[in-house]
């Protein structure tokens, strides 16, 4: 065949191929989305194009607008899965460095990778990395509340992300030796903004809820003993001889005990609350009289059909009155269809929604220090439900800290 008659021959193939194939399968110029932060149609009247009047210029209001800021480089700044995954995109900030030059913050997130105190399914010492991975459709700059039009990152507080504690997994004794610690460093540190609060505030990312203990006993230093508001399925005040069976101290510490614990060291007030139980205890009498002796009102997770969630807010509110607060929020307070990924799991929990609607209730409390704990991303979905909905009740705790600023009884 000659080159002629082959190109004659493609020529007309390709012509039938063009009249067989559907009009929409027929290739079509890709126009890219404009980088500039405002680009209007290109039938637009340039000489109105800044006009705001959509009678002298109706091409404004069809204009495309870009989150990239003019200022910015499109193509290094807000890439939300690049560099180092941290809680919100926060920035990075070596809190536990010996150095005291180090960057100043007001509210800081710690991870604390621990889970050799659960009675349950381990893997929490995996959850700080999964709440971090849950949080990352999370940035400062378009984190615009839908109910109160607020943007908590963008107000007073210098809000960081400091890493994980450096725990072993070897020892429990040592491991929270290591996590009170690093508490102690990173609240010891003078804040970014002395003028609202000289002491930096906590955010914890658990780890099995043993680790509340040495945040607790951290806090004490700074704000003495507080009201615990404490979301959980079970009660967490066990005696160390019920729940670890007298076999030694070192097995008497876990994350049912360490509400009791901190009872008998002084960390808690009598105006403490559990709300969302539902877990059975290990006795008839003796769990309920100890958790009263160790400060705690009940409200149970049925308690929201009720008297809803507002009026969970209203008993939350009303019992820690005008004391100082520490939230410690366990996973498992969620139902888990909606929180699968933990050791302990309980069903007849609450909702997502319900649990950050009360959350989001609590707004005036003094919250010197809070966690998220019991996440084990390895038990999780594929739609990662848990640490997403693990990241939004962080998100929700850094709200109200940054709503009510708190001084320190003493520096």
């Amino acid at each position: 065949m000659s080159m002629f008659s082959f190109q004659v021959s493609l020529s007309l193939s390709s012509t039938v191929l063009f009249f067989l194939c559907p009009h929409s399968l027929v290739a079509r110029d890709i126009v890219f989305p404009p980088s500039a932060p405002v680009q209007a149609k290109l039938n637009s009247d340039h000489s109105t194009s800044h006009n705001l009047n959509p009678a002298a210029n109706p091409g404004y209001y069809q204009t495309y607008r870009s989150a990239v800021g003019a200022d910015k480089d499109h193509l290094l700044d807000y890439d939300k899965f690049a560099g180092l995954t941290t809680f919100s995109n926060l920035p990075w900030v070596h809190c536990l460095s010996p150095d005291n030059d180090v960057e100043k913050y007001d509210i800081a997130f710690l991870g604390a990778p621990f889970d050799t105190g659960t009675t349950g399914r381990p893997g929490a010492r995996f959850g700080p990395t999964g709440i971090r991975l849950g949080s990352r459709r999370i940035e400062a700059p378009v984190a615009w509340s839908p109910y109160t039009h607020d943007n908590t990152f963008l107000s007073w507080a210098r809000i960081v992300d400091c890493g994980d504690a450096p725990l072993t997994f070897l020892d429990n004794t040592v491991a929270l030796q290591q996590l009170g610690e690093a508490h102690k460093i990173v609240s010891g540190r003078t804040a970014n903004t002395t003028e609202v609060a000289s002491v930096p505030r906590i955010i914890t990312l658990g780890g099995d809820h043993t680790t509340t203990l040495a945040a607790l006993r951290s806090t004490v230093n700074h704000w003495g003993p507080v009201s615990v508001i404490h979301f959980d399925s079970h009660i967490d005040t066990w005696d160390p001889k019920v729940l670890g069976g007298g076999i030694s101290h070192y097995a008497g510490v876990n994350h049912g005990t360490f509400l009791h614990i901190a009872h008998e060291e002084g960390l808690i007030l009598n105006s403490s609350a559990h709300a969302g139980i539902r877990a059975p205890t290990m006795n008839k009498k003796y769990d309920w009289k100890n958790d009263k002796r160790c400060g705690f009102e009940i409200i149970t997770a049925r308690d929201i059909d009720k008297i809803g969630v507002q009026g969970i807010i209203e008993q939350l509110k009303i019992r820690v009155g005008d004391s100082h607060v520490y939230i410690s929020v366990d996973i498992d307070v969620l139902d888990p269809a909606f929180a699968p990924a933990t050791g302990t799991v309980e069903v007849g929990g609450w909702t997502t929604r319900e649990l950050l609607s009360i959350l989001d209730g609590l707004e005036g409390l003094k919250v010197i220090g809070a966690d998220v704990v019991e996440v084990a991303p390895a038990y999780d979905n594929v739609g990662e439900t848990t640490v997403l909905a693990a990241a939004e009740v962080a998100h929700s705790l850094m709200s109200l800290m940054v709503e009510t600023p708190v001084k320190p009884l003493k520096s």
